[in-house]
């Protein structure tokens, strides 16, 4: 979706951060914790695509954050929901403060033997 050039000229990087596919669903359905959705309905009010919002959904049925019966879809366990904002929140102060992790770098040293 466009933005007008002026919020793109006065908005901060961090301001026009497109969150991931799973935190607009999670966050969709905590906003409409009264009703249940089925997966095309998430998808058209979340502007995720129709061919990604199944395996979304059960990624986030792993870990508690949705739950379905049937063919509907609702906010998982408020606890689970709560433990992993903060848990993202947590690792974003922390690539802030530290740095964000080189994944090709901290595989380097995995990979190498205690005797080298």
């Amino acid at each position: 979706m466009p933005i007008d050039i002026e919020t793109f000229d006065e908005a901060s990087e961090d301001d026009l951060e497109r969150p991931t596919n799973g935190k607009r669903v999670v966050q969709f359905l905590v906003e409409n914790d009264e009703q249940a959705f089925t997966p095309a309905e998430i998808a058209d009010r979340t502007d995720v695509k129709r061919s990604s919002i199944g395996t979304v959904l059960r990624r986030l049925e792993e870990r508690g954050l949705v739950r379905h019966k049937g063919a509907y879809w609702a906010a998982g366990d408020e606890d689970a929901i709560r433990d992993a904002y903060e848990f993202h929140r947590l690792l974003e102060d922390a690539d802030d403060r530290f740095g964000e992790e080189d994944l090709d770098e901290w595989r380097e040293y995995a990979a190498g033997s205690p005797d080298e």
